[in-house]
């Protein structure tokens, strides 16, 4: 084991060594090696150390149950921090862990120097132990079925936060209001040193609305959460925030880091037998998928096209400032829509997907609606006293992607648990705009 560690250290120098040649500029990266349970339980919780919820349990058993069936495998996850984490599957081969290495070296990269990311917390790890450990003082407080079910409420909109909260910061916007932390050394202070309690309903000083905020915009407006319950929020908005950059540059930093490992590889001293490893990872990483789209495919052939026609300097301007909707927009183009044989296919009378349009531009401009808001529907909160009553009106930004009207009224269910009064919600069923509203007991429609 000591040989097999120090033959990976080496490969590590080297493949630092090449990458760094290339022009890569990471982070400090830790690695380890970790057995499947470890490497499947960091990624179905995303983050080491965090929270616990049943959703990461679920996801968890779906991932080690592919895993154990030969269905699915994950050689490698990496933590974007500063610095970062790379682990390796402790089963890899020698040839995979060096293509892994390889791999993290450029997410690593990216993360670093992506405009998206400038905003990220590098120290979201250290925090999000901190959080769970107040979560599980909370359960421990208030009783862990209760916390969960709060969990749960939060949890169904957590994706409903500003991605570019980073760049706008309203001095009048929601702020997540967080609770003081009681600390076993509180008695040493003196009181008026000591922050002051949020308030048990934080006010409407008039906001900027509408805000797409959701989350913000509960923590800091809520008439019923309480001290605990706003902290929750706040945690879990933070967390939210700290994986938008990600959500956001899937495409393009898959591609990057499937790019940089294909040229570092071809620069190490391989036996014949493990080129032609080699390849058939590489191959399968940046092949196409039937039935969906695989972002390592899109993003490295796309890179590949950058290169070509623009020289590698173009490169790395686009690792600088682009994410996946304008990679799309500036970077694909007909040649590769053909040469990817990409098409946009829609349910049909409602009863077979068919292929309905192959040109390029509608193909570009649907994968670009796609990622729009990362593939979720667009809610803004239009008014936090409707009618005069504390009462949460909701909007849906329609672009031509209807709600699932179950889900959806199932969402207003927990968005009334967190605002403790009768929510409303606007959208576009079957062309004819329409209005969801919940009471806290019954559902209705207009």
């Amino acid at each position: 084991m000591d040989r097999e560690v120090a033959e990976l250290e080496r490969a590590i120098e080297r493949i630092w060594e090449v990458g760094r040649a290339f022009g890569l500029d990471p982070f400090p990266t830790n690695f380890e090696i970790v057995p499947s349970t470890v490497m499947y339980e960091i990624g179905s919780y995303a983050l080491p150390g965090r929270y616990s919820h049943w959703t990461f349990g679920k996801a968890y058993h779906r991932m080690k149950t592919m895993y154990d069936f030969g269905l699915s495998r994950i050689y490698e996850v990496v933590i974007n921090a500063n610095p970062s984490y790379g682990f390796l599957l402790e089963t890899n081969s020698p040839l995979q862990n060096r293509l892994v290495i390889a791999h993290v070296m450029g997410h690593v990269d990216f993360f670093k120097h992506n405009a998206w990311f400038a905003a990220t917390n590098r120290r979201m790890v250290d925090d999000a132990a901190t959080h769970a450990r107040r979560i599980a003082e909370y359960e421990f407080q208030h009783g862990r079925k209760v916390v969960e079910r709060f969990l749960d409420a939060v949890l169904s909109i957590e994706e409903h936060v500003d991605p570019d909260t980073f760049l706008k910061r309203p001095a009048n916007g929601p702020q997540a209001v967080r609770a003081p932390v009681p600390g076993r050394y509180d008695d040493l202070f003196d009181p008026c040193e000591l922050p002051p309690p949020p308030a048990a309903a934080a006010r409407i000083d008039g906001p900027e609305l509408p805000e797409k905020d959701l989350l913000g915009f509960l923590a800091a407006h809520s008439p019923v959460l309480e001290p605990w319950q706003r902290d929750v929020v706040a945690m879990i908005r933070e967390e939210m925030l700290y994986f938008v950059p990600q959500m956001r540059t899937k495409t393009i930093n898959e591609g990057w880091a499937s790019f940089w490992h294909s040229r570092i590889m071809r620069e190490l001293d391989l036996s014949d037998d493990e080129h032609l490893e080699f390849a058939e990872l590489h191959a399968g990483v940046v092949s196409p998928h039937t039935g969906q789209l695989n972002p390592y495919f899109v993003g490295y052939r796309i890179l590949e096209d950058i290169e070509r026609r623009y020289g590698r300097d173009r490169l790395f301007e686009v690792r600088e400032v682009e994410s996946d909707v304008s990679l799309l927009r500036n970077y694909l183009t007909e040649d590769l829509c053909e040469e990817l044989d990409l098409f946009v296919y829609e349910l049909v009378d409602d009863e077979a997907w068919t292929i309905t349009d192959k040109r390029w531009e509608r193909v570009r401009d649907q994968l670009v609606a796609n990622m729009s808001n990362f593939g979720f529907p667009y809610i803004e909160v239009a008014d936090g006293d409707h009618r005069g009553n504390r009462e949460l009106f909701l909007k849906h930004r329609y672009e031509g992607s209807e709600l699932d009207l179950r889900y959806a009224r199932k969402t207003l269910e927990n968005c009334q648990t967190l605002w403790g009064r009768p929510v409303w919600l606007e959208t576009v069923v079957d062309g004819v705009p329409r209005t969801l509203h919940y009471d806290g007991s019954d559902h209705s429609e207009s």
